[in-house]
């Protein structure tokens, strides 16, 4: 007797990429970072890296296993990659106990009480970043410099300057230079502070087809044009468009945040418009608010109208014709 045929609901796509390839692709993406980041800070990255990575796989299992009583996941790697980038938004010294408790809203609140990898509606590595920053403001703003003494990071000393009176040429004298800032010698997080690093690894994740282009150009682009048009008009009161992109977090935000799989839109439309709202949210808060940074409230911000932008923006469905007009 034959082999009977079996019929499944199209489409019949078929694709070697597991969930698990794709999150160890982005693990050896963020290795660069890390690497300049521990030739940086030294120890303090390293213990800062390896106790958010562990507390985030602890709170998954314990979580999984105790409370929801579901399969056990934290092989998958998205709990590691969690660790890596809620450390690599974090200053280095940060008290142990603090990381801990990003760790555990990261996990806990942003991650399983929505059910999980595929489920959650925000990044789980930013909330515990914001969580931590509106909970401890100055702990979470306290930079530790490659001497090893504390300083503002390059758009806080912009920011502050500035709401003094001080002009961009007055600034620009404490400021690192624009080197530095591109290979990573000054204040930050750990893990955003080298914007060759990171570009290294963004571009080894298109490469492997794990990210497209569309998200991280769109906003870094976008970030471009706008902080451009404000330095034109009034150069002695805002900052170049190439210490908005090399400073803060814009290159990590663009390509590891934004980009997450599950909390980014389906289709290149949506991830244009999607993009564009988190550059120009971060740039309005990085020229007008409060905070000399706003890359992780942009991204959380527009995680929120990610299922309004599917609605609106969805993939054409499979087998469907496409219109014609008639010449």
């Amino acid at each position: 007797m034959s082999q009977p045929i079996i019929i499944s609901a199209s489409p019949h796509v078929h694709s070697s990429k597991t969930s698990k390839k794709v999150m160890y692709d982005v693990v050896i993406a963020l290795v660069p970072a890390f690497l300049v980041s521990l030739y940086v800070f030294g120890f303090s990255a390293l213990l800062l890296t390896a106790v958010a990575v562990i507390s985030c796989i602890l709170f998954e299992f314990l979580i999984q296993k105790y409370l929801l009583k579901t399969e056990v996941t934290v092989a998958d790697g998205s709990a590691l990659i969690t660790g890596i980038l809620l450390a690599f938004n974090l200053p280095a010294g940060l008290p142990i106990w603090m990381i801990v408790v990003g760790s555990l809203v990261a996990i806990g609140v942003a991650k399983m009480s929505f059910g999980g990898l595929g489920f959650n509606i925000f990044n789980p590595a930013l909330v515990g970043r914001v969580f931590l920053l509106v909970s401890f403001p100055v702990q979470m703003t306290m930079w530790p410099l490659p001497d090893g003494i504390t300083g503002a990071t390059t758009l806080g000393i912009i920011k502050e300057g500035l709401m003094f009176g001080n002009t961009m040429t007055d600034i620009s004298a404490q400021l690192p230079s624009n080197m530095d800032m591109f290979l990573g010698i000054t204040a930050g997080s750990i893990g955003e502070m080298s914007a060759l690093a990171l570009l290294l690894g963004g571009v080894y994740l298109l490469i492997r087809k794990v990210i497209t282009w569309h998200i991280p150009v769109t906003i870094l682009a976008t970030m471009a044009v706008m902080t451009g048009v404000f330095w034109v008009v009034n150069p002695e009161s805002y900052a170049s468009p190439l210490i908005h992109i090399l400073s803060g977090g814009a290159i990590l935000g663009a390509f590891f945040m934004a980009t997450d799989m599950v909390t980014s839109p389906m289709t290149r439309k949506g991830m244009i418009i999607f993009a564009i709202g988190i550059a120009v949210i971060t740039v309005v808060i990085r020229l007008f608010g409060a905070y000399p940074e706003g890359v992780s409230f942009a991204i959380i911000i527009m995680n929120a109208f990610v299922p309004l932008i599917n609605k609106y923006f969805k993939p054409r469905r499979f087998g469907a014709k496409i219109k014609s007009k008639i010449v």
